[in-house]
Formats: C-alpha cells, sequence, structure tokens
C-alpha cells in the first residue's frame, strides 16, 4: 500500500507544479534521440518532420541537494516521446507536446524520488511535458574513458564519446542539447532503445551521431 501511495504522488507531479531547485547539484548527464544533431542538409531534411519524436535522457547526480533533499549518487533517467521532433523548434518548428516515463533510483527514498523527478523536469526546461509513470528501478549509469553506458529497465543507452566526421561531406551541428548541460559534446549512440510500455511507442534507433554528453550543475 505505500508503495502504490508512493507511485501515485510521484505521478502526481504531473497536475503540481514542481518548484525551482534549492542547493546546488552537479553531475553527469547524457541523451540521444532518434534523429542526428550532427548531419549534412540532406540527411536532415530526410529527418526533421518524420524522426527525432522520441529521446532518453539520463542524469547522475555526483553530489548536492534539491528542493532541500540530497542526492549524492542518484541517477534519474526520463524516456520522452513527442508529436514531431522534439527538437523542431531550433530549425523554425512549432514547439512538441510530450509526454515521458520517469525511471528513478531504486536505492532512493520517497523523497529524493520526488526531487528527482523535480530536478530532471526543471533541468529540462518541460521538454519531458506529461509524465505519465514514475517507476522504481536499478539504474547503471558508467561513464569510462570512450565510453558512456546507461540502463534503467526498459531503456539503454550506449555513447561513444568520439565522433568521426569528414569535413567534405558538409554536416552542421542542427540541434543543442534538449537539457541544461556544461560543456556540450557530440556522441554516437552505438545503442538507444525503449522498450517500454508506459508511452504507447517503442524504438531502438542505433548507430547515429544523436547523442550529447557533458556534466551539469544547478
Amino acid at each position: 500500500m505505500k508503495r502504490l501511495l508512493m507511485l501515485a504522488a510521484l505521478i502526481g507531479l504531473v497536475t503540481v507544479p514542481l518548484a525551482a531547485g534549492g542547493g546546488t547539484v552537479v553531475g553527469s548527464y547524457v541523451e540521444a534521440r532518434t534523429a542526428e544533431v550532427f548531419t549534412g542538409g540532406c540527411v536532415m531534411a530526410s529527418e526533421a518532420e518524420t524522426m527525432g519524436k522520441e529521446a532518453l535522457l539520463a542524469w547522475k547526480v555526483d553530489r548536492g541537494s534539491f528542493n532541500g533533499v540530497s542526492l549524492d549518487g542518484l541517477s534519474v533517467v526520463a524516456a520522452v516521446s513527442g508529436d514531431k521532433n522534439l527538437g523542431i523548434v531550433e530549425i523554425g518548428g512549432e514547439k512538441a507536446t510530450a509526454k515521458s516515463s520517469v525511471f528513478v533510483d531504486d536505492r532512493a527514498n520517497p523523497a529524493q524520488r520526488l526531487a528527482l523527478v523535480a530536478m530532471a523536469n526543471e533541468l529540462s526546461s518541460g521538454i519531458m511535458g506529461t509524465i505519465v509513470g514514475v517507476t522504481p528501478a536499478p539504474i547503471q549509469f558508467s561513464d569510462e574513458h570512450d565510453t558512456i553506458h546507461v540502463a534503467a529497465g526498459p531503456a539503454a543507452l550506449q555513447v561513444t564519446k568520439h565522433v568521426d566526421h569528414d569535413p567534405t561531406c558538409g554536416a552542421m551541428l542542427w540541434f543543442h542539447p534538449l537539457a541544461s548541460i556544461n560543456d556540450a559534446t557530440v556522441g554516437v549512440a552505438d545503442e538507444h532503445s525503449f522498450k517500454g510500455s508506459g508511452l504507447g511507442t517503442k524504438w531502438s534507433d542505433p548507430n547515429k551521431r544523436s547523442a550529447f554528453f557533458g556534466s551539469f550543475s544547478y
């Protein structure tokens, strides 16, 4: 019963305004979407209207607190699905209407889980849209020399930090990260998948220059 009440309270965040964070929180961030972020004009022209509607966003807190709640060592992952390209406002389109399924670190207590959801929503400037579910889950977030790996329930992301680029291909950066990030760097999403049921859609979109990674602070 306590678990059901806690989950109901978390999902209730879709109708309750999320307070701005208090204190300082720092950590690592990675995202990938179902569209190239660094590519040539021909690829972008083919993807802009039909791709990029889904994304995974992941935060790992190194230390700090949000809304007065300590989040040291905890992680949160959001699977986001929109009705159009999530970054289309950057190339002249209307903002996507989105919904998200959020996975919070199962080591977190109820107050920490609420704070993790609030932090993710705040740092992503509302791109998560309507939160349709919040699920405690074991979260793996490993940041190694060449790769970043994230696993949270039905969400999986593996990003190679190095991007090969032939300067003759005419590629350029079309989008910026979906969340606030320091020193944003483009990466290759070797694996990018969501197999959950809460969003009404699933995806697997590997081997794309569709990722950003870096640090965050708030």
